[in-house]
């Protein structure tokens, strides 16, 4: 049985309401803005209520605001579509993600009106970045892994020349897991390397990463305008943090690390897999120096001048 126009439009109006979406309008020569209930809701606001291009845009998050601006130029001077999810905040300040579509619509050979729909992604944002953090996250610690420290470190190539400051990549190795696992058993081992997680996610709070990378290895990156003798003093300090007891089911485990650093210098394209063996070389050395101790790869005098606040045994590849 056909139905009429009313209620084509009820069941319309209830499966647009069901998926979140709603249907804008935007007159070019007034900017005046049309909505259906879907979009008020979207935004958090009574329908029909009184709605202002300028006040509605300032609900969009600024990278999202500036995509959404320039994509709508683009419409309007050539006519060419867009799709693009956008980041808001409703009117009562909740986070939401939104999808906006839109065309134009031309009379007598000039743009007259854009349109489009607009949707709640939200949910579906939250489930891909849950999945990501699975992806790129390790489930002992809470870290990055070693994936999500790659794809850092490969990013080291498109900031040469920006202006970048001094930063040091670094490499930390737990001294003695492995007697650990065997004394104790691998849950006392799993704790020592949370507590590792989160004594430098303490001590380094500021740095770009922190990763583990592998079995007993972390791997991070720190930046700071205020060079190279702050940087090691940072990585000293995260040392000593490192080297408390852990204490597990009523026993103190006898812990330490090692680190093996090299220095990013500003300004310099950086090949991530020959700064990553430089760190790995600093390591090399300073788990052959003993337990719970510090290394970088590069000038031996400066590092020594640099790095005696950091610790008695904290030296410099050679």
């Amino acid at each position: 049985m056909p139905l009429s126009d009313a209620e084509a439009r009820r069941l319309y109006d209830q499966a647009a309401l069901m998926a979140c979406i709603g249907a804008w309008e935007c007159r070019l020569a007034d900017a005046r803005l049309s909505w259906t209930d879907g979009i008020y809701d979207l935004f958090g606001l009574p329908r029909g209520a009184a709605i202002h291009r300028p006040s509605i845009v300032d609900l969009y998050h600024d990278e999202s605001r500036a995509e959404m601006e320039h994509l709508r130029k683009r419409l309007i001077a050539s006519g060419q579509g867009f799709v693009m999810d956008a980041r808001i905040r409703t009117a009562a300040g909740s986070e939401r993600w939104m999808r906006l579509s839109a065309a134009v619509t031309h009379e007598r050979g000039r743009p007259v009106r854009i349109h489009g729909a607009k949707q709640d992604i939200t949910g579906e944002k939250d489930m891909w970045m849950g999945l990501r953090r699975l992806a790129y996250s390790d489930p002992l610690t809470g870290l990055a892994n070693r994936r999500a420290f790659e794809m850092q470190l490969s990013e080291l190539r498109r900031h040469a020349g920006d202006g970048c400051a001094l930063g040091v990549l670094a490499i930390v190795d737990l001294d003695n897991l492995k007697p650990i696992n065997d004394r104790l058993g691998h849950a006392a081992g799993d704790e020592c390397l949370r507590q590792i997680a989160m004594r430098l996610e303490t001590a380094l709070s500021d740095a770009a990463i922190i990763a583990r990378i592998g079995g007993d290895e972390f791997g991070l990156l720190l930046c700071s305008a205020a060079g190279r003798p702050y940087l090691l003093h940072r990585l000293g300090e995260a040392r000593e943090a490192l080297a408390r007891p852990v204490a597990w089911r009523g026993t103190s485990i006898e812990i330490s690390a090692s680190i093996g650093a090299t220095v990013l210098r500003p300004g310099l394209l950086h090949d991530p897999e020959r700064r990553f063996a430089e760190a790995d070389s600093a390591l090399y050395v300073a788990k052959a120096a003993g337990r719970n101790c510090l290394r970088l790869f590069g000038d031996p005098v400066e590092a020594e001048a640099a790095t005696e606040d950091a610790g008695p045994r904290a030296e410099h590849a050679r």
